[in-house]
Parts: structure tokens; C-alpha cells; sequence
């Protein structure tokens, strides 16, 4: 199971945020991941809570894991706000990125 959920986020870390072309993961957007057989449970979060982009981000992220032999129907993407995203859950890949010191 361990070796699965490594695979998640590594797949997860190629799905980048349409605005800011940075992933997912470095922008610590992604919670958690809780597998179970051939079913995987993301908690996620946005930038801000009215992100119009969200079934883009959901779609991209069921593509990635598909090519892990997951199907559709087996991701589910639980999006919360609690706790709310702030800036000190990005990476230092992504700060550098943005250019945040």
C-alpha cells in the first residue's frame, strides 16, 4: 500500500495548477491520500475557494492516475478548506518559482 501511495503523489506532483503552471503538490494543494484496494481518496485543497478551475484541476488528476492502472471511478477527490491554504504550505521549489523569498 505504502508503494502505492508513493505512486499518487508522484503522479499527483505532474498535475500542475492551470494559473500558475506549478504542481499540485509543490503548491501544497494535496492534504492527504488514503488508499484502499483499487480505490484512492485525495483531501485537497484550492488557493481560494471559488476557483473556476477545479473540475480542470479534478479531470487532469484522474488522467494522471489512470496511467497507473486507476480508474476514474476509483479516485475520489475530497476538496476541503479546513484548514484553509496559505502560502507557508508551498514548497521551495514553488516559492523560488513564484518568486517568494
Amino acid at each position: 500500500m505504502k508503494l502505492l501511495k508513493k505512486t499518487v503523489l508522484s503522479k499527483l506532483s505532474e498535475v500542475l495548477d492551470p494559473e500558475l503552471n506549478i504542481s499540485i503538490v509543490d503548491l501544497g494543494l494535496v492534504y492527504d491520500i488514503k488508499v484502499e484496494k483499487s480505490r484512492v481518496k485525495i483531501i485537497m485543497t484550492l488557493t481560494t475557494a471559488g476557483c473556476p478551475l477545479i473540475s480542470m484541476i479534478e479531470g487532469e488528476i484522474k488522467n494522471k492516475l489512470k496511467e497507473i492502472g486507476l480508474k476514474k471511478e476509483g479516485v475520489v477527490i475530497d476538496l476541503t478548506f479546513d484548514p484553509p491554504w496559505t502560502m507557508e504550505k508551498m514548497s521551495k521549489k514553488a516559492k523560488t518559482m513564484l518568486g517568494i523569498s
